[in-house]
């Protein structure tokens, strides 16, 4: 059952992809490799494409809420496995997990229409 709103889920869009940016510093584990740079790398992306994302919180409607959501999940499972996969478990492992199972969980109970649909794409808006 998906109970979460587009427009919420925007806002915790740029909110955990602020959050991920600054992670490292604010959870000091900031050693300069991948247990840095992939939460980081995650944050921009997340950020990136929800600018990109016909929904409410969107400034360019190019992509769809089906496929945001996708990245979502996708982002959240690779963010999950991230320590294992990069091998720095032994650093630190919980925030990357928790915020990857976050993702995954949010991605799957957001509904993939905004309530308001924008089809218009290009540089002008129809007038209201």
């Amino acid at each position: 059952m998906r109970v979460i709103g587009t427009k919420t889920h925007g806002y915790l869009d740029y909110i955990v992809g602020l959050l991920l940016i600054a992670a490292p510093w604010i959870l000091d584990f900031d050693r300069g490799g991948a247990e840095t740079w992939v939460p980081v790398i995650v944050g921009i992306a997340t950020i990136l494409y929800s600018l990109f994302t016909d929904y409410e919180m969107g400034a360019s409607p190019t992509i769809s809420m089906r496929t945001h959501l996708t990245l979502d999940l996708i982002g959240g499972i690779f963010l999950a496995v991230s320590p294992w996969l990069f091998g720095f478990d032994e650093y630190v492992w919980a925030p990357h997990l928790v915020v990857g199972l976050f993702e995954i969980v949010i991605s799957l109970l957001t509904k993939r229409v905004p309530a308001v649909e924008r089809k218009y794409h290009g540089p002008h808006r129809p007038a209201a």
